[in-house]
């Protein structure tokens, strides 16, 4: 990472964490939520950049997950899986807000669950048909699994592997919203 964007991102933490910034997210628990998070989380390589990527991905989430500790605890459940299958949480962030906007009791017209919305033949195809597609940690370890799985298949290629997620192989509208959600709202690096 450049000197520049270390840069910003310490005066975006500075402001995040200002008592101003706390007061108006009107819960002050906000800067223990995310020290507690990042010393339970394993997969912030360096605490400070895990501290402004949950800060800076907490602000964004706010439309969905009104609850600052309820937003944290699930950003670090997202940013744990996304890197244990080896993904950008970003675009897994991207993923779960073209699926279910964040709602993790979603149960569509085709009957897929969670966050991630996954279909309950996966329980069956891997003999664990007692698991609960509604638990956020199941289904963040399916829906993270299975999209990784799908990009290796795809030989990297998250275009088709996002088609292939989604049960639209060949089609490219779902992929290009979950990329477009991913670009505009859930990239951290750039």
């Amino acid at each position: 990472m450049n000197l520049s964007l270390k840069i910003a991102l310490a005066g975006l933490l500075w402001v995040v964490m200002s008592p101003a910034f706390t007061m108006a997210d009107s819960n002050e628990g906000v800067a223990n939520a995310l020290k507690s998070a990042l010393e339970q989380s394993t997969s912030f390589e360096d605490p400070y950049m895990g501290q402004v990527w949950l800060a800076t991905m907490s602000q964004k989430l706010e439309r969905w997950v009104e609850d600052p500790e309820e937003r944290i605890t699930l950003l670090t459940k997202i940013h744990a899986e996304a890197t244990r299958a080896n993904l950008e949480p970003g675009l897994v962030l991207a993923l779960i807000q073209v699926e279910s906007a964040f709602n993790g009791y979603a149960i569509s017209s085709a009957g897929a669950r969670g966050m991630m919305q996954i279909m309950p033949f996966w329980k069956k195809e891997i003999g664990r048909e007692d698991d609960n597609l509604l638990n956020v940690d199941t289904n963040l370890r399916y829906g993270t699994t299975i999209l990784a799985h799908y990009i290796e298949i795809e030989k990297g290629r998250v275009i088709p592997a996002l088609a292939r997620y989604n049960g639209s192989k060949g089609q490219t509208w779902y992929p290009r919203r979950v990329l477009n959600y991913w670009y505009k709202y859930w990239r951290f690096d750039d």
